[in-house]
């Protein structure tokens, strides 16, 4: 038999001397052919190198790759880290590899989603992806799309009420009128700074979920009949430790010190924590701490946080279902609060 560098169906078949139609059986329809047929095919093909069909060109002609693309917010590096995007990815896969769908994780930092669109069956965009390009290309794209965290009118979405567990986390870190009160937000602007907050741009659309949160707080805030002072807002550009405790350090550094700190994640709480330890003072006597994410490190804090747990792991299970059942509705997941020792009981 002579060397080929590549081989396709239609030469392999001319090789051995068969119809294209038996070498495909032999490797996609074993019950066509008998066991021995077979095993002489398959063996003639490994010694000439030939490994099968093409699987991408397959998947072109069946329209159909089972192969589902997660578009995360922003790096891949940055989201793996991330316990809430880990427990989400975790809830996704669960499902997908149930029914035997392969995961590809696509960074929200990326230029174009066409790099993968022709070998997707389609996507699940976990929150706004950073670049702005690709919310337009997930909006107009013909493959299917299911949204977790925000909406872009393609129907399928799942998430859960931000903005009332905003409120209901507050309602328990705010007492009465007279609370000096933070907030440390997570992405209020499209800055990579940790800054204050002076002016918020206008929403355009849809409310990104940071300001749904903050909208709750502030609810929260008027019906205690307390004053949120114009500098006591602050964005801070990811939810990591490091870049959390510069905000933590200016917060606590105010004059005067806030009584209440309102934190967007449960990182950035435990961040303002060590910092408070750090500074001798008494949570909740001193001051009081709630975060939102509802993450095991939360739980196991000193002292352990009040924070709003969101399933994530749930929401990816829900995720992955309206893809797969190709799902056109909005799911709203239930949320609980978990009392920790960081706001006063009474």
């Amino acid at each position: 038999m002579s060397e080929q560098k590549s081989w396709t169906l239609k030469s392999i078949a001319k090789e051995l001397g068969i119809s294209n139609a038996t070498v495909s059986n032999a490797f996609n329809r074993p019950d066509q052919l008998s066991k021995k047929r077979r095993e002489e095919i398959l063996e003639s093909c490994q010694k000439l190198g030939y490994s099968g069909p093409n699987k991408a060109a397959q998947s072109l002609r069946k329209g159909q790759s089972n192969i589902v693309a997660l578009v995360l917010p922003d790096s891949v590096e940055y989201m793996i880290s991330d316990p809430v995007a880990s427990d989400f990815v975790k809830g996704v896969s669960s499902v997908l590899e149930k029914s035997n769908v392969n995961l590809l994780l696509f960074s929200g930092a990326s230029e174009n989603i066409n790099a993968v669109s022709d070998f997707v069956d389609g996507f699940i965009c976990y929150g706004s992806p950073r670049n702005p390009n690709l919310v337009e290309q997930l909006r107009t794209t013909a493959k299917k799309v299911v949204t977790a965290d925000f909406d872009i009118d393609r129907k399928a979405s799942v998430g859960i009420d931000n903005e009332q567990a905003a409120y209901d986390i507050s309602k328990l870190a705010i007492k009465s009128k007279n609370d000096d009160i933070a907030i440390l937000g997570l992405r209020l602007l499209d800055s990579n700074l940790t800054c204050r907050v002076y002016e918020l741009p206008d929403d355009e659309g849809t409310p990104s979920i940071a300001h749904k949160r903050l909208a709750g707080y502030q609810k929260a805030i008027k019906e205690h009949g307390a004053e949120l002072r114009n500098d006591r807002i602050w964005n801070i550009p990811k939810s990591s430790h490091e870049v959390a405790l510069i905000a933590a350090r200016e917060a606590l550094t105010s004059t005067p010190r806030p009584n209440v700190i309102l934190c967007m994640s449960d990182l950035i709480a435990l961040a303002v924590l060590q910092e408070i330890c750090a500074m001798g003072l008494n949570v909740p006597n001193d001051i009081r701490v709630v975060g939102f994410d509802g993450i095991d490190e939360a739980s196991r804090s000193t002292p352990p946080l009040t924070t709003v747990h969101q399933n994530s792991e749930e929401k990816g299970n829900m995720a992955a279902e309206l893809f797969i059942n190709r799902a056109t509705n909005a799911v709203v997941i239930p949320y609980h609060i978990e009392i920790g020792h960081t706001v006063n009981s009474n």
